[in-house]
Order: C-alpha cells, then sequence, then structure tokens
C-alpha cells in the first residue's frame, strides 16, 4: 500500500473517500465541520436524523455528498471527546482503514490525523496511524490454496495535517511508522509460519536475507562453533531434535566506530514440545509461537536499519528446536553453560532459559552498553499479566524507565516485576550452581533471576511476551509485539522520536 501526506482542505480532495471523525454525542470535528459547511449542513442533517452517533468503532459511508469533490465520504465514531487518548485513536484508525479495504474505496484520504490526542505531536498520530494501518491491512494466507480476496482493496492512503510546515515532520514520522510496521510484518510472517517451514535454518536465512538486503553484517554460528565455545546448555536443548541448531548474529554499524553497542537477544525455540517433560496435546499447535522472541528481534534489526538509525546495534538469536528422543535432555541432567556455571535441568519445559543464558554471555565479547533480552519465556507471566501487559525485569532502573516510556509511546506496553534477591533462594541445587526452574510461584521472577545471573556484567533488561507475542481463539496469529516498543526505545536513544 502507498502512503502519503497532505495539507489541505476535506471538501477539495479529489479520490475514492475522504475519511472525518464524529464525537459522541453528534459532534463533529474540524474536518467534518468543513465538508458539512461546503455540503451546505448535509453532515449535520444526517446527524440531527440519527445515522451517526459518533459512538466508537461505528461508521457511515455516503456517496456522492454535494459540494464535496470526493466519490465518498467515510464519518467515522470517535467517542466521548474527554475519553480520546491513544487507545481510542488507533481504533478509529482501524475501524477507517477496514472499511476503505472493504468497501471497495481505492484510495482514501484521512482528516483523523488531524484530531488532537492529548500529549501526543503531530508526528505521533502519523507514525501510529501508519503503524496501525499496515497491521489493519495485514494477511496471512500463504498456505491457502483459494485465498479470499478483496474487492477493490485499498492501495493507497493519504494522511492529512493541518499545516503545510507540518509536512515536513509529518513526513519523517511516516517513514519511521512505515519501517516500524514492515518490522512487524516479518516477525508475524515468521510467527505464523508453521516448525516445519521455520526451522532454526530458516531463521538463519532469514538473518541473511536482512543482511543482504540493508547491509548489516551476519553471521552464523553451527553446532560445533557453540561446542567450541562450550555452550552446553543451549546444546542441550538441541539434542533431541534432529534440526541443527544455529546461533544468529546480526551487527547494525550505524553509530560512530568503537561506540559499545546495544544488544538485543531473542529466544528462538522454532517448537517446544517441552522435551522429555512433555507438554499436554491440547494447544501445542501454539508452541510454534515460542520462536517469536527471535522473530522480534529480527524485526527490529529490520526496521533500524530501514530508518538508518545512528546506533550499533548486534542482535543474537539462539535457534534450536525443543523435542524429545533419545539425545535430548533428561530431568535431573546437569549441564555446564558457557559461562562455568552449572545448571540441574529438573524440567525441560524451561528450555527458553537455558538457551538464553549462553546468548547473554556470548553477548559480553561486544562489551555492549545495554542488553535486552526478549522471550516467550513464562506461562506464569500470562497469569500474572493476561495477554495486556509485556513483562518487564531489569538490573537498572533507568534501563526499565525508558523501556516502560518507549511501550507507552508505541501503545505497546510493557508492566515492570521485581527482581529481587530473596527470590534467588528458589533456584538453589543440592547438585549444582542452580536450577533450572524455582517451583510453583513466582514462575515468572524466578525465571527472570536465573537469566538475571547471567547478565551481571552489563546493564541489562528481560522483556517476557509470553502473553502478548500472539492471539488465540478466533483472531489466532502472531501480534509483532514487543517490535513497536523496542523500535521506540531506539528512536529515543538517537534523539528522533518527536
Amino acid at each position: 500500500m502507498e502512503f502519503s501526506i497532505k495539507s489541505g482542505n476535506p471538501e477539495k480532495q479529489r479520490g475514492a473517500c475522504v475519511v472525518v471523525g464524529v464525537f459522541e454525542p453528534r459532534k463533529l470535528t474540524l474536518a467534518a465541520e468543513l465538508l458539512d459547511n461546503a455540503a451546505r449542513g448535509y453532515l449535520s442533517e444526517l446527524i440531527r436524523c440519527g445515522d451517526m452517533e459518533g459512538k466508537a468503532g461505528t461508521s457511515l459511508l455516503l456517496h456522492k455528498v454535494p459540494g464535496i469533490l470526493g466519490e465518498r465520504v467515510l464519518l467515522i465514531g470517535l467517542g466521548k471527546e474527554k475519553e480520546f487518548r491513544e487507545k481510542e485513536y488507533g481504533e478509529a484508525i482501524r475501524c477507517a482503514v477496514k472499511t476503505l479495504n472493504e468497501t471497495g474505496s481505492f484510495d482514501g484520504t484521512l482528516f483523523l490525523t488531524e484530531v488532537p490526542v492529548r500529549k501526543r505531536s503531530v508526528a505521533w498520530r502519523i507514525r501510529q496511524a501508519t503503524i496501525v494501518a499496515q497491521e489493519t491491512v495485514y494477511r496471512f494466507d500463504r498456505f491457502k490454496s483459494k485465498k479470499d480476496d478483496v474487492r477493490r482493496p485499498l492501495r493507497k492512503l493519504t494522511f492529512a495535517v493541518e499545516r503545510r510546515n507540518e509536512l515536513a515532520m509529518g513526513e519523517a514520522a511516516l517513514a519511521q511508522g512505515l519501517a516500524i510496521g514492515e518490522g512487524v510484518s516479518l516477525a508475524k510472517n515468521l510467527g505464523n509460519l508453521p516448525a516445519n517451514i521455520c526451522t532454526p535454518g530458516y531463521l538463519a536465512e532469514t538473518a541473511l536475507n536482512i543482511a543482504g538486503e540493508h547491509g548489516v553484517g551476519c553471521q552464523i554460528l553451527e553446532r560445533a562453533d557453540m561446542e567450541a565455545l562450550g555452550m552446553h546448555s543451549l546444546l542441550s536443548v538441541a539434542g533431541g531434535s534432529h534440526q541443527p541448531p544455529k546461533l544468529i548474529v546480526l551487527q547494525h554499524q550505524g553509530g560512530k566506530a568503537g561506540e559499545k553497542p546495544l544488544v538485543l537477544v531473542g529466544k528462538g525455540i522454532t517448537f517446544d514440545s517441552g522435551g522429555i517433560s512433555l507438554k499436554p496435546g491440547e494447544g501445542m499447535d501454539e508452541m510454534k509461537y515460542d520462536m517469536c522472541g527471535a522473530a522480534s528481534v529480527l524485526g527490529v534489526v529490520k526496521a533500524v536499519a530501514q530508518m538508518k538509525l545512528p546506533i550499533n546495534l548486534t542482535a543474537i538469536v539462539p535457534a534450536t528446536e525443543n523435542m524429545p528422543g533419545g539425545s535430548a535432555s533428561r530431568p535431573g541432567d546437569i549441564v555446564t553453560s558457557m559461562s562455568g556455571q552449572t545448571i540441574e535441568i529438573l524440567n525441560t519445559d524451561a528450555e527458553g532459559r537455558l538457551i538464553l543464558c549462553d546468548a547473554l554471555t556470548y553477548a559480553e565479547r561486544f562489551e555492549p552498553e545495554t542488553v535486552i533480552d526478549v522471550a516467550t519465556l513464562t506461562g506464569a507471566c500470562v497469569v500474572a499479566l493476561g495477554h495486556v501487559a509485556t513483562g518487564l525485569f531489569a538490573n537498572d532502573d533507568k534501563l526499565a524507565r525508558e523501556l516502560l516510556h518507549a511501550g507507552n509511546e508505541a501503545h505497546d506496553r510493557a508492566w515492570q516485576m521485581p527482581l529481587w534477591d530473596d527470590y534467588q533462594e528458589l533456584l538453589k541445587s543440592p547438585f549444582a550452581d542452580m536450577a533450572n526452574i524455582g517451583g510453583r510461584w513466582g514462575g515468572s521472577v524466578t525465571a527472570a533471576c536465573f537469566l538475571s545471573r547471567f547478565a551481571k556484567k552489563f546493564e541489562w533488561a528481560h522483556l517476557d511476551i509470553a502473553g502478548t507475542a500472539w492471539k488465540s481463539g478466533a483472531d489466532k496469529g502472531a501480534t509483532g509485539r514487543p517490535v513497536p516498543l523496542l523500535a521506540h526505545y531506539l528512536l529515543k536513544r538517537c534523539g528522533q522520536l518527536n
């Protein structure tokens, strides 16, 4: 879909459809008022008769409105003006784009981007509208022999700004939104692929494609390389699978030479059966999503490279399957991690931390300024926070605040969880330096405490996306989170977030 920015009067816009908003109860936005004036009260008369109340999520498509150059006018309900904030803005954009895409409007000009959102800039409105629009038209039908074609799908979307001096800012925000949206789409595509296609090798090929397309450095470590490095914790998870594990490293060198990089680590379990501690059969198909941490990290690298951000960014993706088999780890096995710390594996289904701990140790060689890992790590985080907020753990309060702020800015929110030493006691093992689980209670916290033991040499945060990486039910599919959160965090670090 083609995107553009324009400044102009709504009644003078030619094209398939002009989109304006109506607040509840029956209050026209400024752009809607201008249309109504040109149409000699046509819109206000319809509203007076009860055709549109302005309730959030409602829409009214009008054809051949008198005095208007556009073929159609689409009214979008915005809800109550005093309650119109980030969530309501996103829902209005989503409703507009969905309606345009389903009603044969080849192109649309949205004046919703002129509607003020409390404490949010013009750039924020354009960037968010661009991301939401791309998410709305996203479809994953690669494996359907008969695809449900959309009649005259939306091809062009124009966002309006009130003043001509806002055009440059809008163009910059549009470019950012497009890059973030493409990163989200990549993460969704990888997550939605079945595990027989999206193997560790497939993730490695994807990384190589990103490198080739955007001039990013790429290195793929094989099993022998990991054995030489002493990554026995990661390799213990790969033992039961016929798919060879990969350690993927991408490096975007956009900052100054010698400047310490920021490192992202993404959990890449391309299918998680639970290993010998086998999961129940019901819902196990969704364990193809256990590599969504890796998918989001790759999506962020793609977005950062496309935006050409002036930052040194390294991504590390430990990728493997977790399968039962004659060579699989058993409960009670003890392995030595790359750091030299020993781990008693009490549950083979707590495997994500076993691959991440070696990746965190590997990150030390880059002398990073900051390390952030992203993982669908614990069902306990879903119990604690549901499917709304990502669990955030950090050994640095400033880093935690920056990530929380970025999540709020992107409307891809996180919630900080405790990382207190009190919980470390639960990881004690009589036979090794630590166990890989800490018991039933506080499972997301003890998992983070486990990882913290391998992150003592740098500023570190852990994002548990087990509840936010995908949706079940009728809307089943990967969400692409937390690509927006991380992209906004990096934009802020680079001073490019308006």
